[in-house]
């Protein structure tokens, strides 16, 4: 491959990592080019880029997916090759080939080796015939019930059903028993085809607690194929991964050994270029087997970076302009430990409901062995259309536990107001037992947090007197400062009722000064505020003198302690709820979103909590269902509306119980 004379990348994708490529590629030299569709005009990536191209309205399909529309916004902007990122068209073989053919460099692998890894029956095929373990399983033609269900009985259960063509959990389904075979299949075959465009199906034997491990290649088209050591990204929630490390917790070095050398196999087999990951299964006892093969930049490579020293997007940039790798494989060396750990704009109370609304503050940590990638900006927006994610937060220790304690700081350090996040969640399961003694498999979430409702942050109550205090602080006074909050009769006092999605907390608040006594709901707090700079807020409470940032606007309280994100609505001067959440028989869209799929009518009978309506937010499923017993009045939605918040999509008519 002779040297490609690019001076301008072309960067389709956005968010963090978008503005990532960006930096990496301008320490390069390289003049950078972004894409953005109308819901991100004026984002961070716009703003770092040298020069944005508008390519389409909000929905990815006409954007973000849009190969036309990217094709052109190169051409316009002068790039000379094109950066997918993750995700998007990161590994559509078609886009690698739409680029060839325009006489753009594809900042990634071949399109023959795109199709190689993109169909896992396929993949899983050649990984056989190149000597890399593979997990017992069918991966077949035939399709037809009978087959699967003789197939799964021969591999022996429980069986994992995997969508031949997809990721991220769609289409994937375990299975204990014969009997739940053919639904199963069903099931994962429906989601599969709606996600996919395909509903082929592989079975595998199920690896019971496995640890995912995935090894980091790089490979130039010169012929050599190094791997970078390996990520453990077990902790895992759906299939998605919520925390992610490098080294893997129980590595040695000559499994590291082993595991690298299936991935260099892995790799050359398909005349793989560029930077890949090759992902595993690990067993308790050391057996590891072939997953997948992700064809792109992962989400997690800053662990990798941060262990080895050596930056990922550099690299890739080096290798598409046919440069030879710059090391061998004895010159990797790990030092230390890294672990990140994704921060979602969601709810993990509600299920982890994704959050939607303006960034009103961003402050992303700073420190010692700390680095935050992500594409936030005061005043922008987290929207329905895109993942939730607001950052990757990172920490590297020279040893695990250093690690460990650098990125609970950096979370606590890290705020985001204007929505909740999961910034809670991720402190708890780093500050968790098993996790920290390195223990955790892919049923770490699912055995240490089964229920999203006892995941309410611990310090809610304080938040919710802090948010009170703040709203009285803060109201318009009348009169001179020195006078506010006395009358010539005592302490004044005001009634404060906030709400918590549909749960409403009446609160009294005396003051004195600006010292605030906070009481109602079993809630007793006396807290004096000290002082407000900007966002940030000084208090004392209980003996203890405490920091926190919090933002008011549109009757919402926005507070984050550092341990965790709250949202408070105001509702003090609100009418008084007069019924329980859903006893109306109102079923109200949870979020901004499109409606996937509507499945009753007006007139049918149905019963409490039967599903109704699909909605599908932020790449994300969320069923709707029936609040009460009752018959549908009418149905205010279709399949493939645009729905927002609180709207009203079904109406019941609640039935007595007799």
């Amino acid at each position: 491959m002779t040297q490609s004379r690019f001076t301008s990348v072309l960067v389709a994708n956005r968010g963090e990592i978008a503005c990532r490529v960006i930096k990496g590629a301008q320490a390069k030299g390289y003049r950078t080019v972004a894409v953005f569709s109308e819901a991100d005009a004026g984002a961070r990536h716009t703003r770092m880029a040298d020069v944005a191209v508008p390519i389409g309205p909000a929905p990815v399909a006409q954007s973000y997916l849009s190969i036309p529309n990217i094709i052109a916004a190169a051409k316009q902007a002068g790039a000379g090759a094109i950066h997918p990122g993750y995700g998007f068209l990161s590994e559509n073989a078609a886009f690698a080939d739409a680029c060839a053919a325009a006489g753009l460099v594809f900042i990634g692998p071949p399109a023959e080796a795109i199709r190689a890894m993109g169909n896992k029956g396929a993949a899983k095929r050649l990984m056989i015939e190149a000597g890399v373990p593979c997990v017992p399983g069918y991966q077949g033609a035939a399709q037809d019930d009978a087959t699967l269900l003789a197939e799964a009985t021969r591999i022996g259960y429980p069986v994992m059903v995997k969508a031949a063509a997809g990721g991220g959990g769609r289409g994937m389904r375990l299975v204990h028993s014969a009997d739940a075979m053919v639904a199963a299949a069903a099931s994962a075959k429906s989601e599969a085809l709606g996600a996919f465009g395909s509903d082929e199906l592989i079975l595998e034997k199920a690896v019971i607690e496995p640890r995912h491990v995935e090894i980091q290649v790089m490979a130039d088209a010169h012929g050599h194929v190094i791997h970078l050591g390996e990520r453990d990204c077990s902790v895992q929630r759906r299939h998605q991964k919520v925390l992610e490390e490098a080294p893997c917790p129980v590595m040695t070095p000559a499994l590291r050994a082993a595991m690298g050398d299936a991935a260099v196999k892995a790799a050359k087999r398909i005349g793989y270029v560029g930077a890949g990951t090759v992902e595993f299964l690990l067993d308790a006892n050391g057996s590891f087997y072939f997953l997948e093969m992700n064809t792109r930049l992962q989400v997690e490579h800053p662990v990798t970076e941060c262990i080895t020293g050596l930056d990922l997007v550099a690299m890739q940039l080096d290798v598409a302009a046919g440069l030879p790798l710059a090391i061998t494989q004895d010159d990797v060396r790990l030092t230390g430990h890294a672990i990140e750990a994704r921060l979602y704009a969601e709810s993990p109370e509600a299920g982890f409901l994704p959050e939607t609304g303006h960034v009103l503050a961003w402050h992303p940590a700073e420190g010692d062995g700390v680095r935050v990638d992500h594409g936030m900006r005061d005043g922008g927006e987290i929207s329905p259309f895109y993942d939730p994610m607001v950052a990757k937060v990172i920490a590297w220790g020279a040893d695990r536990d250093e690690a460990r304690r650098r990125l609970i700081g950096a979370l606590e350090r890290t705020t985001v107001l204007g929505l909740v996040t999961n910034k809670g969640f991720l402190v708890s399961m780093l500050g968790h037992d098993e996790f920290a003694a390195g223990n955790a498999t892919t049923a770490f979430i699912e055995r240490n947090f089964p229920n999203p409702a006892d995941l309410a942050p611990a310090d809610r109550t304080f938040a919710r007197a802090l948010a009170a205090a703040l709203l009285v602080d803060t109201a318009p006074k009348a009169g001179a400062d020195e006078l506010a909050g006395w009358w010539s009769v005592g302490e004044a006092e005001s009634p404060v009722r906030l709400a918590e999605g549909e749960t409403v907390t009446a609160l009294k608040v005396g003051a004195r000064g600006r010292t605030y006594s906070v009481s109602g709901a079993e809630t007793s707090f006396v807290i004096s505020i000290h002082g407000i700079e900007g966002d940030r807020v000084r208090y004392a409470c209980e003996g203890m003198d405490g920091t926190a940032r919090f933002a008011i606007a549109d009757d919402h309280v926005f507070l984050d302690t550092g341990a965790a994100t709250h949202k408070f609505h105001d509702v003090t001067y609100a009418p008084a709820a007069t019924a329980d959440a859903g006893a109306d028989g109102l079923v109200r869209a949870p979020m901004n979103g499109r409606v996937v799929a509507v499945r009753v009518e007006a007139g049918a009978t149905v019963a409490r909590g039967e599903v109704l309506a699909v909605l599908e937010a932020m790449k994300m499923e969320h069923q709707l269902t029936a609040p009460v017993d009752g018959i549908v009045v009418s149905v205010a939605a279709r399949a493939g509306d645009q729905v927002a918040t609180r709207q009203i999509l079904v109406t019941i008519e609640a039935i007595a119980a007799s």
